[in-house]
């Protein structure tokens, strides 16, 4: 039979932080050592806590309880010094030694976690409340800003109570008389309580509608993606994401027409909820010379003609391996990327190997968790000349030892978008050094432009 794939979302959503800007360094956040004398709440532990974990543990957010009060901290004490210690949360899978350096890393630094657990070996001193910093302003308008577009699915949707977690894609046409330059793009999730997060596209076939027609209700069901293959992908967001503005110069570039597809991961709190999350587009105010453009490890083209047939998990393979390959056919420079497995996830590495022989390891997923797989964007952009081979491996456990495994007892698996299936990808976000387009579409859109019309003119 299958097992429940539910999430066990009190312990994976506990200790939910903030995204911290750049990188945390093993100097910040030095607090009660330097100071002298045991930690104390307010002094020591609550601008952690606020810095790390009040954007998902306040009031209608997506975390299971409240961390604003020192009452509410103290009686959480031990299990946030267990957590902590085991890396558990901050929810970072990836390495913070091997990779990147990243954007908005969510992580502790090493004497961020002795000062909470020196606080709970001390029984949790509250100390001073004059030490309490400002409490913080949790605005609820767009970081960057009023965006230029803002859109809405036209009808709530209604979440049950019970069962498993669900997936699903909502179609917004965009409503573009013209095509339009992106700069940078934010989401806004309608509630909070259940959206655990957003990942957006765009569809210039009309496939998507024609899905979202066929389905009663607002939006599909897609466990894997977006159920269609986009013309393009616009980024997504998770508990602590901050919106950034792409480089000078740089751009998604959205054509008149397109629809917008939002695919949601909905979490179930026990009572019946309803959501309506919005996306945020910004427009250019200077020209773009380059298109933000993505690439596959493994190509697209292996994926349909040779994955999606050949590609099969044994089962009991408790260490299953997966390798695939790309190489850069234009100097490029990597801004971004996107692991992506399934439940049978274990590990997930990416190295790029210049033509010069030199290697440099971009990114590196130690434990593997679908819930908070994420996109992870370079401090700054990592050069890529031409010949650059991008090296994927990864393993998967098909054993009835993981607890994520959607089958009891286990079978053999093969790729697909369905929960029971799995996949193993790397999506790149890279922009070509040569590419100068003086603020015109993208040559490479106009061709699936011009093929998505065909296909509407000949249905």
């Amino acid at each position: 039979m299958i097992r429940s794939a539910r999430l066990i979302f009190a312990a994976t959503a506990f200790f939910v932080v903030s995204a911290a800007q750049g990188v945390v360094s093993a100097t910040e956040g030095v607090v009660s050592a330097a100071q002298g004398g045991e930690p104390t709440y307010h002094r020591d532990v609550e601008p952690l806590i606020q810095k790390h974990c009040q954007d998902c543990h306040r009031p209608g957010q997506v975390a299971p309880f409240s961390l604003l009060t020192y009452e509410q901290a103290r009686k959480r004490g031990s299990d946030i010094a267990e957590i902590i210690e085991r890396r558990a949360m901050p929810p970072w899978p990836i390495s913070t030694t091997v990779g990147g350096p990243f954007r908005d890393a969510r992580v502790l630094a090493e004497n961020e976690i002795e000062t909470i657990q020196k606080w709970v070996e001390a029984d949790c001193p509250e100390g001073d409340a004059k030490d309490a910093p400002a409490a913080r302003d949790f605005a609820s308008t767009w970081t960057l800003g009023e965006p230029d577009l803002i859109l809405t699915p036209s009808v709530p949707f209604e979440l049950g109570a019970e069962g498993n977690d669900e997936f699903l894609v909502f179609v917004v046409p965009s409503g573009l008389v013209e095509g339009k330059w992106i700069t940078a793009i934010d989401y806004r999730p309608g509630n909070p309580k259940i959206v655990h997060h957003i990942l957006g596209a765009f569809d210039i076939s009309g496939a998507a509608r024609k899905k979202d027609e066929a389905e009663p209700g607002p939006g599909f069901r897609s466990f894997g993606g977006f159920g269609v293959l986009p013309a393009g992908t616009l980024g997504g967001w998770a508990p602590g994401k901050i919106a950034h503005v792409m480089p000078d110069g740089v751009g998604k570039y959205i054509p008149a027409g397109a629809d917008i597809l939002l695919q949601i991961h909905y979490h179930k709190n026990g009572k019946k909820e309803k959501d309506a999350s919005s996306i945020g587009l910004y427009f250019s105010k200077k020209p773009i010379d380059k298109l933000l453009r993505g690439a596959l490890v493994p190509t697209g083209l292996e994926i349909r003609n040779e994955l999606r047939h050949k590609f099969r998990i044994p089962k009991i393979d408790a260490h299953h391996e997966f390798r695939a390959n790309w190489t850069a056919t234009y100097d490029a420079h990597l801004i971004g990327l996107t692991p992506h497995m399934h439940w049978l996830g274990k590990d997930f590495t990416l190295v790029a190997t210049k033509p010069d022989g030199s290697k440099r390891t971009l990114i590196q997923v130690d434990r593997w968790n679908f819930n908070w797989q994420g996109s992870y964007e370079f401090i700054e952009p990592v050069a890529i000349p031409r010949g650059t081979r991008f090296d994927l491996v990864a393993h998967f456990d098909n054993s009835a030892d993981n607890p994520a495994n959607p089958h009891s007892p286990p079978v053999d698996v093969t790729w697909g978008e369905q929960t029971t299936d799995e996949m193993c990808i790397g999506f790149l976000q890279l922009t070509s050094d040569a590419e100068r387009l003086g603020d015109k579409p993208p040559p490479m859109l106009q061709g699936l432009i011009m093929r998505a019309r065909d296909r509407n003119r000949n249905r």
